[in-house]
């Protein structure tokens, strides 16, 4: 007999109360917001969700498109990017953007941060589209 292995689906209380423990001034960070996905196991789409029924912000976007005062998005073009950086960005873009998920893996692969894929993004003026927890 084949051996099954059966989670139980994460409640949504569960996930709201991991949410409303991080909470500040009204807001949940996106890196608190894939913390909790990846401590609940769950795609980070979710926590996006029940952020919006908690009625909360998504704030400090790892890529500075949004959630920064005074002007909401940091993130700033760069003087320079790289040929690597580029190759890479202009191989995944969809329809002339990147996917949000495309600039972490991108990030990841160059041993880059975020913010810099994000940066390079803006110099190059590229648009990010599709964010991972559902703000744009």
């Amino acid at each position: 007999m084949k051996e099954r292995n059966y989670t139980m689906p994460v409640k949504n209380i569960d996930i709201e109360s991991e949410i409303i423990n991080r909470v500040t001034d009204n807001g949940l960070s996106c890196a608190d917001a894939f913390e909790i996905a990846w401590k609940l196991q769950i795609p980070a789409c979710d926590i996006g969700a029940a952020a919006d029924r908690l009625k909360l912000k998504l704030v400090k976007c790892q890529l500075g498109l949004f959630g920064y005062k005074p002007d909401k998005k940091i993130v700033k073009a760069e003087d320079f990017v790289s040929k690597e950086l580029d190759d890479a960005i202009h191989k995944c873009l969809d329809d002339g953007k990147l996917l949000c998920v495309k600039s972490w893996e991108i990030a990841a692969a160059l041993n880059l941060s975020r913010y810099s894929v994000s940066c390079a993004c803006e110099t190059l003026g590229i648009k990010i589209k599709e964010c991972q927890l559902g703000a744009f």
